[in-house]
């Protein structure tokens, strides 16, 4: 069972699924669905394209430098079985995964670092704007007629039945 990659979008093309388009110099290329297909057809770049992969690793939205990923790469020679090999393959796999969340979390920490500082600088520049909007401290001491009246307000709560009750 060989598992390709889609041409325009990279997502995986199961057997018995999509479609291929042999193009008259016999390059193949495989798409995952028909949404791909149409785009390739409208000849439209995958890099401009905002849901593909291409798009994403140019844009910074995905990560590309990860080492664990070449865990991933397709090999066509085949191996052999060894028990030891494969206990130590599935240990490692462990490790990868826990190595990858770490990595992707960092990852998006870091992406939203950047956009809280962008938002911050949005603050500061629309306060410096509107500073004029805000009164001093200073100046509201100086002139009590900035401020609003401080009004003490009682409220007398009717009394029930039997609070007169036990209060005879």
């Amino acid at each position: 069972m060989r598992l390709e990659k889609c041409w325009f979008c990279s997502s995986t093309v199961y057997p018995g699924h999509g479609i291929q388009f042999v193009r008259n110099d016999a390059k193949i290329f495989r798409f995952c669905r028909s949404k791909c297909h149409k785009n390739f057809k409208m000849k439209r770049n995958p890099r401009k394209v905002k849901w593909t992969k291409a798009y994403r690793r140019l844009h910074g939205k995905d990560m590309t430098q990860d080492t664990t990923f070449e865990f991933e790469r397709k090999r066509n020679r085949p191996e052999r079985y060894d028990r030891n090999l494969a206990e130590n393959t599935l240990k490692a796999i462990k490790k990868i995964d826990k190595v990858r969340s770490d990595r992707a979390a960092s990852h998006i920490e870091k992406r939203l670092k950047v956009r809280k500082g962008k938002e911050r600088r949005e603050a500061q520049k629309e306060l410096e704007q509107s500073i004029h909007l805000v009164k001093a401290p200073q100046v509201l001491r100086q002139d009590q007629s900035l401020t609003l009246p401080k009004i003490k307000v009682e409220v007398s709560q009717p009394k029930s039945e039997k609070n007169q009750a036990m209060e005879e």
